[in-house]
């Protein structure tokens, strides 16, 4: 692995690795243009954009909502192919040779990705339905006839949809103990720390945002029943769980927290690009979507068709859905700090250099006012720190899409603008400026390239993105890159027994 500060200076060239003996060997499909898998995949991030545009960012709802559209997408399809299986039903939907035509997946698929998106995102019901109407396919069919392809949709996604609703995530707030609310806890979490002040800088602090309107908000930890979630793969959420993280004290988390200093003071813009890259914005589909988003990429660089779309998108959304459950369960057993509180506790009453604000650049600042590269909205994510989500699903994904491929090649390049979703409408000179002076020596626009060169590298530019960022310390980011690693070699050849059964 890259140390951490040799990944943006050692992007190295496109490698061209060996295919592996397990990789999934790409077929001649036909046809060109975007797969009616990958069309469904736009239509499921979307739908994921305007959840989050209604109720914000919640990351570990969104895996679950990507799992399980990919899964319904693939039972679908399963139906049609000579060997896969399907994750609920078995071979029982298996269709005859006649019927395995493109058009009845495509439909079959459309159905099947439908019924589990209107179940999902409800208030997207009517949306959802033109989409499908604008298809040519009828919402309102509810057939259950298996001779028709939306019989096998349809019959594919409610055993799915049956067999997911009690999983643990809270989905219908129907939990014994939770509030009632979707997706709300149901285990009895309180922080030790309040916002205000430190009990234990050890434990994880609920910190007050602005709420964009002149007042705050303080959200809590996010879905801390997530370790209960029923995972793809994994046997429990706690299979893989990494040692403790350092604690307060010990000479390893003095240098982590340093080092968080020592980048907040010194971001360049195309750390600041990476920083917002890997962050995403204000319609964000969060890490399971980025890396979906990835295989896209993906699919279009080899010239994907239909079946091999379908089983890229349903291993990758799977392996985002189990690391995001063993990166949660990890936060709830340690419930660690962020570096908002160790830097204060590290510094209280000190002066330190640091980011000061948007378009203010880095001046000296009490350790009471350090912020990370963050909009005042959204300062960190609002759970404990070790393990890095990002780190951990990042690392999955890009395992499995090695793994899919048989090559750790992407060669996949971002043109960026530095500040652009934190300090936007500022010259590159200004948000770069130290105690008030403009920098001298960056361009005015502050556009970055931003190449990812392979997959591996992807994930760990993710990784790094987060201390970079001041939302984690290393070994948060390290031990989740191991963890994220571990869940995608337990869950690659169970995902591919499903299509591919027999094999290894």
């Amino acid at each position: 692995m890259l140390q951490p500060r040799q990944l943006l200076a050692c992007l190295v060239p496109l490698l061209l690795l060996v295919p592996s003996a397990r990789a999934e060997t790409p077929t001649p499909e036909g046809g060109h243009g975007p797969s009616a898998a990958y069309r469904w995949l736009d239509i499921v991030l979307e739908a994921t954009a305007r959840e989050v545009e209604r109720r914000g960012a919640r990351p570990t709802v969104i895996s679950r909502a990507h799992a399980i559209s990919v899964t319904a997408m693939y039972d679908a399809w399963a139906a049609y192919d000579a060997r896969a299986v399907g994750t609920r039903l078995g071979a029982s939907l298996r269709r005859p040779p006649s019927e395995r035509t493109p058009a009845r997946k495509q439909k079959a698929i459309a159905y099947a990705t439908y019924r589990a998106l209107v179940d999902l995102y409800p208030e997207d019901a009517a949306w959802l339905a033109q989409q499908m109407s604008g298809m040519g396919y009828d919402p309102n069919d509810t057939s259950t006839n298996l001779a028709t392809p939306q019989g096998v949709g349809n019959t594919a996604a409610a055993a799915l949809l049956a067999w997911r609703r009690h999983d643990g995530a809270n989905q219908f707030g129907d939990e014994p103990g939770s509030s009632g609310a979707p997706y709300s806890d149901y285990t009895g979490y309180a922080p030790v720390n309040p916002p205000d002040v430190i009990i234990d800088p050890d434990r994880w602090q609920p910190i007050s945002f602005d709420d964009g309107q002149g007042g705050t908000v303080t959200p809590g930890f996010l879905t801390p029943h997530w370790y209960k979630v029923r995972p793809f793969a994994l046997t429990t959420s706690a299979q893989f769980r990494p040692p403790p993280p350092p604690k307060v004290g010990s000479a390893r988390l003095a240098q982590d927290v340093q080092e968080v200093i020592d980048y907040n003071a010194n971001l360049t813009p195309e750390q600041k690009a990476l920083v917002e890259f890997m962050r995403d914005g204000p319609r964000s589909t969060a890490q399971s979507g980025h890396w979906l988003r990835f295989a896209q990429d993906v699919s279009r660089r080899d010239h994907q068709g239909l079946d091999r779309d379908v089983k890229l998108f349903f291993t990758v959304g799977n392996a985002a859905l189990d690391a995001f459950i063993a990166a949660w369960e990890s936060k709830r057993y340690y419930d660690s700090s962020r570096p908002w509180t160790l830097v204060r506790y590290y510094h209280a009453g000190d002066t330190l250099p640091g980011w000061v604000g948007p378009g203010q650049g880095v001046d000296w600042i009490p350790a009471e006012q350090w912020h990370p590269y963050s909009p005042s909205t959204f300062i960190t994510p609002p759970f404990p720190g070790y393990v890095s989500g990002h780190s951990t699903v990042s690392a999955a994904c890009a395992r499995v899409l090695e793994l899919f491929t048989g090559s750790d090649a992407f060669g996949k390049v971002e043109q960026l603008t530095a500040g652009a979703l934190t300090e936007p409408g500022f010259a590159c000179n200004i948000i770069q400026q130290r105690e008030g002076v403009p920098s001298q020596d960056t361009p005015e626009d502050c556009q970055v390239t931003l190449a990812l060169p392979t997959f591996s590298e992807t994930a760990e530019l993710a990784g790094i993105s987060r201390v970079m960022g001041g939302y984690h310390i290393q070994a948060d980011n390290i031990a989740g890159l191991e963890l994220g690693r571990q869940v995608a070699d337990f869950l690659w050849p169970r995902a591919r027994a499903y299509w591919a059964p027999g094999t290894n």
